[in-house]
Parts: C-alpha cells; structure tokens; sequence
C-alpha cells in the first residue's frame, strides 16, 4: 500500500528530502553516483519567516553494551585471578605443612599414653583385598594426636594431619610413648617416627637394684611413666613367656613371675607395652644362666624357682658377698635336719610398708600366714624379692658348713654364724639391737 508524504514526495515525481545520486554506468553496475545539491527541497515560509517542520526529537546516546563489556571482563579477569592466587597459597602452605617445606625448624617432644589408644576388632584383608577375618588393632585417638602435635608446634593445620591420618590408616600405626619430632618431619616421617623402637623414642634409663619385690619394681615404673601398675600385673599374670624357667607356672597369677625380674639398668620408651617392659626383665635373667647352672638345678634334684627362693632369701639379709654363700649353708643346713627357716625377711614379704628394726613387733612375728617361716616349714610359696646373680650363685653353690645360726652384730653391721643354738643366743644377748 503506497502512501503520499508531502515532505517526501514532490510534484516532479521527486522524493523529497531524499536528494537524488546522479550518474552515469548503472547500466554497466559502476558507482559513478554524485551528490544533487538541485534536488533538495525548497523551504517553506509562512508570514515571511521559514516554516520548520516538527519532528520527533529524541536525544543522542551513546551505546554503553561495549563500555559494561569491558569492565565487566577485566573485573571476571581480578575475581579468577584473585581466587587463584588465595587458592595457590593454600595449597603451598598445606604444602609446606605436609611435606615440611618452608618451616622454621622446631624440636619438641610428643607423648601419646595409653588412654590415647583404645582396642578395637577391625577386618583383615589378603593382598587381593578380601576379608580373611577379624583381629583386635591398637587404634590411636587421632583427635589427641593432631592435638598434641599442634600444641607441640610440630604441625599447622589439625584438619590436613587428621585427613592424612585417615587416608593412610595412621590410626593402626601408632604406639603409646613419648616421641622427639622436629618440623622437619613430613606426616608420613612423623606417623613412622610415632612408633615403637624407633630413633624418635625418648628413652628413660632406670635402674633396680636387687631385693625390690615386684609390687616396687612395677610401682618405679609407673612413677617413671613406662606404663601403668594395672597393666604390669595383667601382663605379668596373663602373657605367655615362654621361657624355660618358668616351666610349670601358668598364667592366670601375677606372683608367679615374683623373683623372676631381673635387677638390673633398662631403657625403656615412656607409654611402652606393659608385656614388652616385663619381657625385658626375663629375657636379661634368661641371658644369664648357662648350661652350668642348669646342670646343678638338676643335679640338686629341685627347680630353678626353689633356687630363686633360697636366694632371694639369702638376698635380704646378706649383709656383703661373703656372706651369701654362709646364708645358703644355713638355710640348706635346715631343711636338711627339718628345721624351721625362722628367717624374719620372709614374714616382712607381706608388710612390705613395715620399716622398725630387726625386733619385729608380735603381732607381725606371729602372723598367720604361710611366708611366715617361724610357724610353718619349708620353703615360702614364692620368692620374697628380685635376687641379682651373687645370690642365685650362692644359692647354687652353697658353702659347706656346720652352720645352723646367724645373727646380726650390731656394731659391725654384718653377720655372725654358729653352729649351736647355745652359742647364737649367747652372742645375741651381749647386742643392741633398735
């Protein structure tokens, strides 16, 4: 539908305000086009002055779409590159935490007790990772340790270690004990180094020396944290050490190992396994005694316990190593004729918190109780104490004597022996004794 615009088309057939391109080559598709200046419209004018022809007036703008582009990019551009560079500096710190890099080098000492470790029935695998059963695992708090080893200023970020610890089932790895770590140890050296026998291990060197009963000798290594007394006597009572000395004792009994552990200087780890600490001492006693000493157990037609009975008797009250071999005589001297032991350190094995003189009150002389060797024959139940090697010599090679009686001299603080009962108490009537 065509329609007639007064301000575009003219009475020539012209349109006006559009001027016309003039040219030559239309035919031949050339551009040969010029500007008509002839074929603008004339003005109009109205009472002497030009009509101006109303229009839509609408203001320039601008396109802003490239101007927001732009911006918009460059600010994406810092946002990606900002959380770029916080994310990589994460990393590099996770990094350097992990792997040890970068830290400031630091030393200090962890300890994991017991009562960070619980027990646990956890799944066993084959190499193809089928389930072959169950066995109960030591497993570590892996919350304590994080703690402990942040508090230590060992490690940074509780959270890595705790993933780390999961990813590489550290739980399982560790043992109690008190460990010396350095910053320089990445995770995986600080899981390797937090455990049993290794270089890491702090070590506490004690020494027992002979006639400690078992009760102090535990209760020393409790105080010296090695492990607790609770767990000693489990483990005294209920591990099976299978060692030819003690043949014939089952478990089921603390006591039995009573005179069986060793005196001697033992390192130990803080936090150690209460079955490990108990070996130590019966392996050390194992080490000592040759094929010799087993001949004359024989040969003597008793036990090796017997044998560590007499001498942890000849133990408490030898007063010097020459005396030991005379004690021996007395006691074998006794059971030989049927005698009574009458040895007062037997009765005192059950008053272990008794520290009067040698004149034992009546009560304690009169005691009821089969150590008490004034009231029933033979031979204690069990050792009285840990005796060292003088003694279970000299309980092996007693000296041949007549000897039936000893009795302190309290003013040399040694003993003397006699072979009557006469002559003991007549030197025992010119003592003092407190």
């Amino acid at each position: 539908m065509n329609q007639s615009n007064s301000n575009y088309d003219q009475p020539d057939g012209r349109r006006g305000g559009v001027p016309e391109w003039r040219g030559k080559g239309r035919e031949s598709g050339e551009d040969t086009r010029r500007f008509d200046a002839e074929a603008l419209p004339e003005p109009e004018e109205e009472d002497g002055e030009l009509k101006l022809e109303e229009r839509d007036f609408r203001p320039i703008r601008f396109s802003r779409n490239g101007r927001v582009g732009l911006l918009g990019g460059v600010m994406y551009a810092v946002f990606i590159i900002s959380v770029s560079v916080v994310l990589a500096c994460a990393a590099w710190l996770a990094a350097c935490d992990v792997l040890a890099l970068n830290k400031e080098t630091v030393s200090s000492t962890v300890y994991l007790p017991d009562t960070a470790f619980v027990h646990e029935e956890r799944e066993t695998k084959d190499k193809e990772g089928n389930v072959t059963g169950k066995k109960t695992v030591r497993v570590a708090d892996i919350d304590y340790v994080a703690d402990a080893l942040k508090d230590a200023g060992i490690i940074e970020y509780k959270p890595l270690f705790k993933l780390f610890a999961q990813i590489s089932h550290a739980d399982v790895k560790l043992d109690p004990g008190t460990y010396v770590l350095t910053t320089e140890m990445d995770y995986r050296a600080l899981v390797k180094s937090m455990q049993v026998g290794t270089a890491s291990m702090v070590v506490t060197k004690i020494t027992f020396p002979e006639g400690m009963t078992m009760s102090q000798i535990f209760a020393k290594l409790e105080a010296e944290e090695v492990c607790s007394v609770e767990d000693l006597y489990d483990a005294a009572a209920n591990f099976n050490y299978t060692f030819r000395f003690l043949e014939g004792l089952e478990p089921g009994v603390a006591g039995r190992l009573e005179g069986f552990i060793f005196p001697n200087t033992y390192d130990f780890y803080r936090g150690e396994q209460a079955s490990s600490v108990i070996n130590k001492f019966l392996s050390a006693l194992h080490s000592r005694i040759t094929a010799d000493m087993w001949t004359q157990i024989e040969n003597r037609g008793t036990t090796f316990r017997d044998t560590v009975t007499v001498a942890s008797m000849i133990e408490k009250e030898a007063a010097g190593d020459d005396e030991r071999a005379l004690i021996a005589s007395v006691i074998y001297n006794r059971m030989a004729a049927g005698m009574l032991l009458g040895i007062d350190a037997t009765i005192l094995y059950e008053f272990p918190d008794y520290d009067g003189g040698v004149n034992l009150p009546e009560n304690i002389r009169n005691a009821d109780s089969p150590y008490n060797t004034n009231l029933y024959p033979g031979l204690p139940p069990s050792p009285i104490c840990n005796p060292g090697m003088a003694s279970i010599n000299a309980a092996l090679k007693p000296a041949n004597t007549g000897y039936y009686y000893y009795a302190l001299d309290a003013g040399s603080g040694t003993h003397r022996f006699f072979a009557t009962y006469e002559e003991f108490e007549a030197f025992v009537a010119t003592q003092v004794y407190d």
